[in-house]
């Protein structure tokens, strides 16, 4: 059974920012499409202007409210579930309080979420010949499902639950990646073996401890192919797009054909770390280490640096260049164009790093960070797994593919509602 969305929610047109509502007195927070995500509301940064009292009332949203986005990314809908108050909402913002005791706003805020996203049931609805918008009309005309009330609720909890352990993963991955910085930062500076420690240009190290530079240690510094990749070919041909967070990823790759001689001199050996010279500003200096499983060769945008493993193991150098702290450092020596930045050859040999002599010590502090990585992966593909899952529930369950009373979600990480 379908109903028209007016029937089911009273809806409400926010307030219009004006001067007046900027410059007057007695401001009130409100809320406007930027903080209304999917089912989540962002209160990062919330903005607020003077509302007259008379109208004050009809402005204010309750737990329980749900808010759609007029504009924007037309449909995006969450409940408002409490918090600062009083608090109100933009004229981009309708505000929708059923009006029907056999309605939960928490089955809605997923049904448009499906149906803007994934079916494509109200591609319609948005004014689309100017800014695309979904008006207040057009918001109550739409034709929604209207299942029994309890089997809303279950709908809406089964997918809150999914929604909770997606959160609850975004969490142990934010502090995973805490850890890791931290876990960096202690063993760059005071190492493993407990030294005393000296001051030097990078701060302090352990006093065995050398401060060296990439030409230092640098056995080859070799700028890539100049030629243009296929969809086919024999060798696959690394560009900037195949670095990601220190490692070499086989992604969205592009081939070429080499003779010998060619494919010798560019082929990329275990151990390689590739930088990436020219991009733009928040990409130029990016560094990943090549692990040799496949055969492949790299583009000119990036140098390959091969280090002298007798002195300096290339995982341990490649951990310290992708630091945040020295990737910043490297940004300043960029060449700027416009939306372009660049680092030669030569401006790459002149980055300095802490150099622990003993290459054991080396190796331990690599071990770490990899124990960090793997736990950093497995969250990671966790988070892969959750996704599918919520995008695939979300569909077969408001299109009716599977029954909500057929779900087992026993498997999913047990949580309480507080990572929601």
């Amino acid at each position: 059974m379908t109903k028209p969305l007016g029937e089911l929610f009273a809806v409400a047109a926010g307030k219009t920012m004006s001067a007046a509502a900027r410059s007057g007195e007695n401001k009130v927070p409100f809320l406007r499409t930027s903080n209304v995500m999917w089912d989540e509301i962002d209160l990062s940064e919330v903005d607020e202007m003077a509302i007259p009292e008379q109208e004050l009332a009809a402005k204010l949203v309750e737990p329980g409210d749900l808010l759609v986005c007029e504009g924007g990314e037309i449909g995006r809908a969450a409940i408002w579930e409490g918090g600062r108050t009083p608090i109100s909402f933009q004229n981009h913002l309708h505000r929708l309080r059923p009006i029907a005791d056999d309605v939960d706003p928490r089955f809605y805020v997923y049904f448009l979420q499906s149906a803007f996203t994934q079916l494509g049931l109200f591609e319609g609805a948005g004014n689309r010949t100017t800014i695309p918008n979904l008006s207040s009309g057009r918001l109550k005309a739409l034709d929604v499902p209207h299942p029994p009330f309890l089997e809303q609720v279950a709908i809406a909890d089964s997918l809150k639950y999914v929604q909770r352990a997606r959160h609850l993963n975004a969490r142990l991955i934010a502090t995973t990646e805490e850890l890791r910085a931290a876990t960096m930062q202690r063993l760059f500076s005071q190492g493993l073996r407990g030294e005393r420690l000296k001051e030097t240009e990078l701060g302090p190290v352990p006093e065995s401890w050398d401060v060296s530079t990439i030409n230092d240690v640098a056995l080859q510094t070799q700028y890539g192919l100049s030629i243009r990749g296929q969809a086919e070919g024999a060798i696959p041909i690394l560009r900037m797009n195949c670095q990601d967070d220190g490692r070499v990823r086989f992604r969205d790759l592009q081939y070429v054909d080499l003779d010998e001689a060619t494919l010798s001199a560019f082929r990329l050996e275990d151990g390689d770390l590739l930088f990436n010279r020219t991009n733009s500003i928040e990409h130029v200096g990016r560094t990943a280490i090549f692990d040799g499983v496949k055969e492949a060769v790299f583009a000119s945008y990036l140098v390959r640096l091969k280090v002298d493993t007798l002195r300096c193991l290339p995982r341990f150098l490649n951990y310290y260049m992708n630091r945040r702290e020295v990737q910043q450092d490297i940004k300043r020596l960029a060449s700027r164009a416009v939306g372009q930045a660049n680092i030669n050859a030569t401006k790459l040999r002149t980055i300095a790093f802490p150099l622990p002599p003993s290459l054991n010590e080396q190796a331990e502090i690599i071990a770490i960070l990899d124990a960090l990585d793997r736990k950093l992966d497995l969250h990671r593909r966790k988070r892969e797994v959750l996704d599918q899952l919520f995008k695939s529930l979300l569909y077969k369950l408001m299109t009716g593919e599977i029954s909500v009373y057929d779900l087992d979600l026993s498997a999913l990480p047990a949580n309480d509602g507080s990572a929601a």
